[in-house]
């Protein structure tokens, strides 16, 4: 007899599964952690800040945009408060939280979705009243429906003498985006982030996007988020600043993070100030790599560090296998072939010898 215990074999597990007519699934710790489905509690949901990357063309205010909304946040909030630029950070509005990435460019967009890492909700294009659409507001289209993100369009520098937001309304309308007014469903803004124009019409058209979004997530279950950016800070060693995207995540907590592990030693959020708990849709700066991770690296919280170790050093043997594999090993053959075809006309060695003598004793012959 078998007691609740006791550790049985695959053959006979896999027996019993037969007889209770189930099919059987092999995993290792770390192939199960990447097929595992949520454990979502119904009613456990509850509703979470969006998370809004502003895109558009170069010299069209994205930054300042970004540092208008910041600085309105800053001095409403906390007077004199510093915010520590951390890639994302919050902000606080009467109706409810934003999350705003700071991303440094389409290609950084573009790079973490294609790394599996859907971290955006909301994408807000900033377009200039002056200039209107060019290649790159195209280029942002573009990014945000092939990521399925609904596009809010601010519509900036309106104080300008040479503003014309109806030019802009009807070339972004020959791209879809039809604005409301037009009989479409597209939210437009009109903004200026130089004179603080239309913010808060903006904010509040963003959280009325993310009602209709309906996002609500579970923060009782582990932590699972996406690494925004990393560095390796001289005093601190590795930091990361990783948005949670779900449950939440408690300073001590195991985590695997792309090929690296650790366990969470503190926490920061963007206004330099130590917390002990980011539930979902915090962006929060972490302590604890045992290496810098690379943007876009799922982060994932697991029961304990042994099982964080243990994952960590799987997914490092498969980079490590994959590195060699796709090292191109030349061979004498091949080398001739190649400077016969004319491929080749240096031929660069290293020269190992005992003394040093002999390396220049040799160098010479080759030259001649």
């Amino acid at each position: 007899m078998a007691s609740i215990n006791t550790v049985i074999g695959l053959d006979l597990a896999n027996t019993v599964a037969q007889k209770l007519r189930k099919d059987v699934l092999l995993l290792s710790e770390e192939e199960a952690i990447e097929r595992s489905e949520d454990n979502v509690d119904v009613d456990h949901l509850e509703p979470r800040a969006p998370v809004v990357t502003i895109m558009g063309h170069v010299d069209h205010g994205k930054t300042s945009l970004l540092d208008a909304i910041r600085e309105a946040n800053i001095q409403a909030t906390e007077v004199g408060g510093i915010t520590q630029h951390i890639g994302a950070y919050e902000v606080e509005t009467p109706k409810g939280k934003i999350v705003f990435l700071d991303t440094p460019g389409h290609e950084a967009f573009t790079a973490m979705r294609a790394r599996g890492a859907q971290i955006t909700d909301i994408v807000v294009l900033v377009v200039a009243a002056n200039d209107g659409v060019m290649p790159q507001t195209r280029e942002a289209i573009a990014h945000a429906k092939a990521a399925g993100v609904p596009i809010v369009v601010a519509i900036n520098k309106i104080d300008l003498p040479d503003a014309n937001p109806d030019r802009v309304k009807q070339q972004l309308s020959d791209l879809e985006l039809i604005p409301e007014e037009y009989g479409g469903s597209t939210i437009f803004v009109e903004v200026s982030a130089k004179r603080k124009i239309g913010l808060e019409d903006l904010l509040e058209m963003i959280l009325l996007q993310a009602e209709i979004l309906e996002l609500q997530s579970d923060p009782h279950q582990l932590a699972k988020g996406t690494v925004v950016e990393a560095k390796l800070d001289k005093t601190r060693g590795p930091v990361a600043t990783v948005l949670i995207q779900k449950g939440a995540l408690h300073v001590g907590d195991a985590y695997v993070a792309g090929v690296h592990y650790g366990r969470v030693r503190a926490m920061f959020d963007d206004r330099s100030r130590k917390v002990a708990l980011a539930g979902p849709s915090t962006p929060i700066e972490v302590l604890g790599f045992a290496d810098v991770p690379a943007a876009g690296d799922a982060f994932t919280v697991v029961e304990d560090e042994r099982k964080a170790r243990h994952i960590s050093s799987i997914r490092q043997d498969r980079l490590r296998t994959k590195q060699l594999s796709q090292t191109n090993r030349v061979t004498l053959e091949d080398l001739y072939r190649r400077i016969s075809a004319g491929e080749v006309k240096d031929l660069n060695l290293v020269i190992k010898a005992d003394v040093q003598g002999s390396v220049k004793r040799l160098g010479c012959h080759l030259q001649t």
